[in-house]
């Protein structure tokens, strides 16, 4: 194990094969769950298209750890610490709005705190969480306070951050064999040109 998180630059992807070649190095890594980035990933697009997301939403869930990658990335190595709390939601947002419009990273940008507020209005959320989802969400803050949570859900990305979180926690299962990333290059393509910037 690692000492800690590798500190990441800010930067922005400048093209869908930039994120591809970056699971294609590390999708294969776990952070602090059985599965597989990438599997994850995928699973959890799997249940974003199953629900009849629009297009946005499906990438969100498809790249809405990307995060962790690239810390994965900027320490070189996949065995980074989980204990230590990333910040992998906003470094992966900033990342992706490069590319993508705020249909995407905005949902991304709140996942996090779409699990802390679903604790903070049902604490009996927290033990329908994997237990990777439970050791990050201790060290995430825990439940919102309810000065956050009234916050959060004013969001105008909050609803879509929330379903996110629903396709986040489902897609675990170690037994999927959902596909590959480079099967969903054209979606990505087709929503990264949709992007205003």
């Amino acid at each position: 194990m690692g000492d800690g998180p590798a500190s990441v630059e800010p930067r922005r992807a400048t093209s869908v094969e930039e994120i591809l070649a970056l699971y294609a190095r590390w999708g294969t890594e776990r952070y602090d769950e059985e599965v597989s980035q990438a599997s994850h990933a995928l699973q959890a697009a799997a249940c974003a298209r199953a629900d009849g997301a629009v297009d946005e939403l499906v990438v969100a869930a498809l790249l809405h750890d990307v995060g962790h990658l690239l810390v994965m990335d900027a320490a070189g190595r996949g065995d980074v610490d989980p204990t230590v709390d990333t910040g992998h939601e906003a470094t992966g947002a900033r990342y992706l709005a490069g590319l993508f419009p705020a249909a995407v990273t905005g949902p991304i940008a709140l996942h996090v705190q779409a699990k802390r507020y679903r604790c903070t209005v049902d604490p009996s959320e927290v033990g329908r969480l994997s237990a990777g989802s439970q050791a990050s969400l201790a060290r995430q803050g825990g439940p919102l306070s309810p000065d956050e949570a009234e916050r959060f859900a004013r969001h105008p990305a909050a609803a879509d951050a929330l379903r996110l979180r629903t396709w986040d926690d489902t897609g675990k299962d170690l037994a999927a064999a959902p596909g590959s990333l480079h099967d969903q290059r054209d979606l990505l393509v087709r929503v990264a040109r949709r992007s205003p910037g």
